[in-house]
């Protein structure tokens, strides 16, 4: 008898059927003496469509809305249908006596796996494959070590409830949006409330009234210090003459100022902890411009393809302890290269395993992103992956190394009556910073303000007021130090900064929108939808996102409130929720959010409308950014007409600078011109039949015979008149090139 193991991608089928020794290579599957392996495409099996519980759904009709099943149905996916087939086929074989889970750890890749069980009925036991990484090594030991697979029911319980929970509530508000306003609006349980914060930033900067300061800072040679009326002070003056008037007390010639109070204190900065999924996320979008999606895909090769690092759809920044004795292989794995100086100075001593690396107690399915003992070949990566692989490797290597420490010099000197305060920092010791090339000055200040600090409104405290860039002399306490200027600086407050990536990252992560294994699909959901569009690195609200969260219930819009039906889903993940009760809520919310849209009064108008108008039923279109360009598309959801908003090329070239010229069609007819020069040449019409044959007047050598026999009357022509009209014939047909 064999074990049918199942994957979630054939790539992952591939690597543990070569560990487990099938060599029968199938179509579907592959087949060894114990085992046979065969995949999934992701998802074989999906919830039924509105259509299969009655085909009067196939018509999005507000009055039937909402729809609710009283028991949800599953079918096979009709793009995947055929690997379902073969999947099913293999479930019946008679020499099968178990199956063995072996999708993605993790609550999707249960889905996965048990949604095809259940429309297989299978009834023979199972057991679950629970691995972090995809060595070789990972994959025997797995397999060593099955779990039983009734030990998952609580987590595929959550994934129905989930799965259900967004089909309800998605699928009822999308339709009446889109039937009421007859408009592409999408809405779902964690994209609303994102767009929601996203629209309560935006109402805060539109908001915002900028208010003048000024601050007051003195100039002692060496280094610079800034004002301010007592300790707590952030140094900010609201009226300009008060400055001048500090200003006018601080300086002339002769001023000193005087040494009030010194401190010197040594501050330690422990590492950073361990990448979890949204982390890394995070960082790389701030460190090397990765949106969360792009960032996600290349994790997953890292995983899947090259093996270095392990399970990514993790929540945790912690490891377990039984990943202890592994720790200095992992590290002798990425001892290459630029990596190798560090690695190996860690090796030659024992590791400080910690409680901020080690804590079983705060490790969930999965510990934290670590590199693998996998050997690296850095050759072998895109300049995407290694990119990515580089920051793992470096937090990585943080974890063992000691804190970062500095001397923290403080400084208040007196001009007169006047406070005057400065801070410096002299790094003692880079420890963990080592891990990424050492420290400089800017490194002890905060990044790139990503929109997620609340406080930013408040403005910038008193420009250099805590001087943490700049080295300080050896100061003592009463020694006086001459004043060369003392000048004011006029600032505005700011409003708080738009989202980038990371920033939506933290503020989802905060109130529980989302999984980290769907933050990143969530954010391109809205992108693709065009509620919210990409400037610079910034996210920002399109004119169809401000108007769409009017739109929606206010319980929709509340981060609260999904951020408690995530924690509901854990509950019942855990065994402690109840999955009955958590359905019922989704229910009755669906339901009260559709009444509500069905009375809403307020009315929606596309904000990108063209000029252009559908020649099926002359409303104004819309233009709409996708995949393959800009589309215009008939605001009529009913008509549906579309064409593409970028005109067409031709393979005419401009003859100045060479590049394909745009077709249009003008009264004279069509026409070719260059969008960067300007030229315009006209088009001879193909079913005209002119001498260009449909090819941009381009005259080939049969046509030319013809030509010479159709006009020479039968004349038969030599010598230079013969060449002339040969040399003319060419010239025209080259003509278009």
């Amino acid at each position: 008898m064999k074990s049918l193991v199942l994957a979630e991608k054939p790539s992952v089928a591939r690597e543990i059927a070569r560990v487990l020794g099938c060599t029968n290579k199938n179509k579907s599957y592959i087949e060894g003496p114990k085992y046979v392996v065969s995949w999934a495409l992701g998802h074989l099996v999906g919830l039924s469509e509105p259509e299969d519980y009655d085909p009067k759904y196939k018509t999005w009709n507000l009055e039937d809305l909402p729809i609710m099943p009283g028991k949800m149905t599953l079918k096979p996916l009709k793009e995947t249908s055929g690997q379902f087939r073969a999947v099913l086929q293999l479930c019946r074989r008679s020499d099968i006596s178990e199956l063995i889970i072996a999708t993605d750890a993790g609550r999707e890749g249960e889905l996965v796996a048990r949604w095809i069980m259940e429309l297989a009925h299978w009834k023979k036991p199972f057991k679950r494959l629970w691995i972090s990484s995809q060595t070789d090594k990972a994959i025997k030991d797995g397999f060593a070590s099955l779990k039983p697979g009734r030990d998952y029911d609580r987590l595929y319980a959550s994934a129905v409830c989930r799965a259900e929970a967004d089909w309800l509530v998605g699928l009822n508000v999308t339709r009446a949006l889109t039937s009421k306003y007859n408009a592409q609006l999408s809405a779902g349980r964690v994209q609303t409330p994102t767009l929601a914060m996203m629209m309560d930033r935006e109402r805060e900067i539109n908001g915002f009234q900028p208010k003048p300061y000024w601050t007051v800072s003195a100039d002692l040679g060496e280094f610079q210090a800034a004002w301010r009326s007592s300790d707590g002070h952030d140094g900010r003056l609201w009226e300009r003459a008060e400055a001048e008037a500090v200003i006018a007390r601080t300086s002339g010639a002769g001023k000193q100022a005087i040494v009030d109070q010194l401190r010197t204190a040594e501050r330690s900065e422990p590492h950073p902890q361990a990448y979890d999924l949204t982390e890394l996320q995070r960082d790389a979008n701030k460190r090397l411009g990765f949106s969360a999606k792009q960032t996600s895909n290349v994790l997953q090769r890292l995983y899947e393809q090259h093996k270095l690092v392990t399970y990514p759809r993790t929540d945790s920044r912690y490891l377990s302890s039984d990943m202890v004795p592994t720790l200095k292989g992992r590290l002798e794995s990425v001892a290459v290269g630029p990596y190798a100086p560090l690695a190996r100075k860690l090796l030659r001593s024992p590791l400080p395993v910690t409680k901020r690396i080690v804590d079983d107690s705060k490790v969930s399915d999965h510990h934290a992103i670590i590199p693998t003992e996998q050997y690296v070949n850095l050759a072998a990566l895109s300049p995407e992956e290694r990119k990515l692989h580089e920051l793992i490797v470096r937090r990585f290597l943080a974890l063992f190394a000691p804190p970062c420490r500095y001397d923290e010099t403080s400084v208040v000197l007196r001009i007169g009556d006047d406070r005057f305060y400065a801070r410096g920092n002299v790094l003692k010791d880079a420890g963990w910073k080592e891990a990424y090339g050492g420290v400089q000055a800017a490194d002890f200040a905060g990044g790139e303000d990503d929109g997620s600090d609340e406080e930013s409104s408040s403005g910038s405290s008193a420009g250099g007021s805590r001087g943490s860039g700049q080295l300080l002399p050896p100061l003592a306490k009463g020694q006086k130090l001459p004043v060369k200027q003392s000048r004011f600086r006029e600032q505005q407050t700011q409003p708080p900064a738009r989202y980038n990536e990371a920033g939506l990252l933290t503020k989802m992560e905060k109130y529980g929108l989302g999984t980290p294994a769907t933050r990143a699909d969530i954010i391109e959901k809205l992108l693709s939808s065009q509620t919210i569009d990409r400037q610079g690195n910034r996210l920002v609200p399109t004119g169809k996102g401000k108007q769409l969260i009017e739109l929606v219930a206010n319980d929709l819009r509340s981060p609260e409130l999904t951020a408690t039906w995530e924690r509901e889903l854990e509950r019942i993940a855990k065994g402690q929720g109840d999955a009955k009760r958590f359905m019922a809520d989704i229910r009755q919310k669906a339901s009260a959010w559709v009444n509500e849209v069905k009375q809403e009064t307020k009315e929606y108008k596309p904000h990108n409308l063209s000029h252009a108008r559908c020649p099926e039923c002359s409303k104004p279109m819309i233009e709409i950014n996708g995949k393959r360009g800009k589309s215009l598309v008939c605001q009529d959801r009913e008509c549906g007409y579309r064409r593409s908003a970028e005109p067409a090329l031709s393979n005419k070239r401009c003859p100045q600078c060479r590049k394909k010229m745009e077709i249009h069609t003008g009264k004279a007819g069509k026409y070719a011109q260059c969008r960067k020069c300007n030229v315009i040449e006209m088009l001879e019409d193909k079913a005209g039949g002119g001498s260009s044959g449909g090819r941009g007047g381009r005259v080939n050598k049969h046509q030319q015979s013809r030509m010479v026999e159709q006009f020479s009357d039968k004349v038969t022509l030599s010598g230079g008149l013969a060449d002339a009209l040969k040399a003319a014939l060419e010239g025209k047909g080259d003509s278009s090139k």
